[in-house]
């Protein structure tokens, strides 16, 4: 699947508008399609619902064939979830590149704090209309809500469990899923409350100290009970 993020103005491969390597005229063009069938099929949802919007009417909006449109998005639930899925390994990522000596809380601490400084979809702090409607499908549609909230979470704890077993000289199984659990329930925590915030209208400019402030506060209660886990010892 050709990738495209949250929120991507369709600019670089991760939305934020540059890429390492710039891609290939034909890259570029599927990218392009590929966004131009989300950004329709999230207005048309974000309008009249996801249930009363075909992939049929999605396909006609954008210009493209329904064969087309499943070429990019395997389902119609991907054309909503899709791009927030290819976070999934994040977590474990940020993880995995951490330098030897950093805990794993710190890691992510770390990165959560950049991502809500550049305003990422994926920390809740995102006024952008398209975020704040894709947000607002997933509270609003079932179906949604269970693959977002159930598929994901199990992905990202699997992804992340792996990872900081691989960091764990006692090679404990129960210590890296609690760890696993811990973490990516502080970050689901502070993504929530953003989105809560971005849902009844503040502006993500204004919310930002207070988020930075509580990303900070949970992060250190979540260090409390992991201490230095992750991280190799001398």
């Amino acid at each position: 699947m050709t990738k495209i993020a949250v929120g991507t103005t369709g600019t670089g491969a991760d939305g934020s508008g540059s890429d390492k390597a710039a891609p290939g005229l034909r890259e570029r063009k599927k990218r392009q399609t590929a966004i131009r069938i989300w950004q329709t099929a999230i207005a048309l949802f974000a309008e009249r619902g996801f249930d009363e919007v075909s992939v049929a009417e999605i396909a006609a909006a954008a210009e493209v064939s329904k064969m087309t449109v499943f070429n990019y998005f395997a389902t119609k639930e991907d054309l909503v979830l899709g791009p927030m899925e290819q976070h999934i390994g994040e977590p474990a990522r940020v993880v995995r590149e951490a330098a030897p000596e950093v805990p794993a809380v710190t890691a992510l601490h770390t990165h959560y704090v950049a991502a809500l400084a550049a305003f990422d979809p994926a920390t809740g702090l995102s006024d952008q209309q398209q975020v704040i409607d894709v947000v607002r499908l997933i509270h609003r549609t079932p179906v949604l809500a269970l693959r977002a909230y159930a598929g994901f979470d199990a992905g990202a704890r699997a992804a992340l469990t792996t990872e900081l077993l691989a960091r764990d000289p006692a090679q404990d199984p129960l210590t890296a899923r609690v760890a696993a659990a811990q973490l990516l329930g502080t970050q689901l925590t502070l993504t929530e409350e953003n989105q809560r915030r971005m849902l009844t209208g503040d502006r993500a400019a204004d919310v930002l100290p207070e988020a930075l402030a509580a990303a900070d506060r949970a992060f250190a209660l979540a260090a409390r009970g992991l201490g230095d886990y992750g991280a190799a010892r001398p």
